[in-house]
């Protein structure tokens, strides 16, 4: 992690340097196509359809958005990201020419904090994939409330995390399933399931934590709105 920065990613010259370079794939770590599938697969088995309209809160450089797109009906997709100048690489690189025309690059928005600035509030399916890995804990707990705050409708919304097996274990470095090593303070982060709960509830969600482990070890989780909030 680059000093005084919360992760890699918010060191301002970070992402410059890797689109100088042609890295846009590898700046989000690599396993382009194979995660790119896992993500696609994983939507799908959540229930996503083409009428669905959707949100990928740390899109980058559309590693699920070049496969998504092309599914959803035209227009039904918005991403977002700490740097829009890393989505519009992916929007000019990894989207088809007719790919682009069913997504207008004003849906694709610049958000480092979950403001969601002009996104609609009517949205079906979130996705948050392997953002809350790389930031402290609540940035979790912001997210989660922003957007219970400000989607009105959201049938799902999927985020992952890594997990520690318990409280003192959490403490330490955990080497996950795949590999990846996760820390309490620096990242890739690590959470307690207990957490996630705890933060759902504070935000009016009620969440799922599937067993099924994604890419380096990462856990899937699908929050709602409690019924109580409906």
């Amino acid at each position: 992690m680059s000093k005084g920065h919360i992760s890699p990613y918010h060191a301002p010259a970070f992402i410059p340097d890797a689109l100088a370079k042609g890295q846009h794939r590898a700046i989000i770590g690599g396993r382009w196509e194979e995660t790119g599938i896992i993500q696609m697969e994983m939507l799908l088995a959540e229930g996503l359809r083409p009428r669905h309209r959707m949100l990928d809160i740390g899109c980058g450089p559309l590693r699920t958005g070049c496969r998504v797109v092309p599914y959803l009906n035209p227009g039904h997709y918005w991403g977002s990201d700490l740097s829009r100048d890393l989505i519009l690489k992916g929007y000019r690189a990894e989207l088809t020419e007719g790919d682009r025309a069913r997504l207008p690059a004003l849906q694709l928005v610049e958000d480092a904090d979950f403001s969601f600035p002009g996104i609609p509030r009517d949205l079906d399916y979130l996705l948050c994939f392997a953002v809350f890995t790389h930031l402290p804990v609540n940035h979790l707990r912001r997210g989660l409330l922003r957007v219970a705050d400000h989607f009105t409708r959201f049938e799902k919304f999927l985020f992952t995390v890594f997990l520690a097996p318990d409280a003192q274990s959490s403490l330490g470095p955990v080497r996950q399933p795949d590999g990846v090593v996760t820390h309490d303070i620096r990242p890739p982060y690590h959470l307690l399931e207990s957490d996630i709960h705890y933060f759902c509830a504070q935000a009016g969600l009620q969440v799922s934590i599937r067993a099924n482990r994604l890419p380096r070890g990462q856990v899937l989780c699908v929050a709602s709105r409690s019924t109580a909030n409906r």
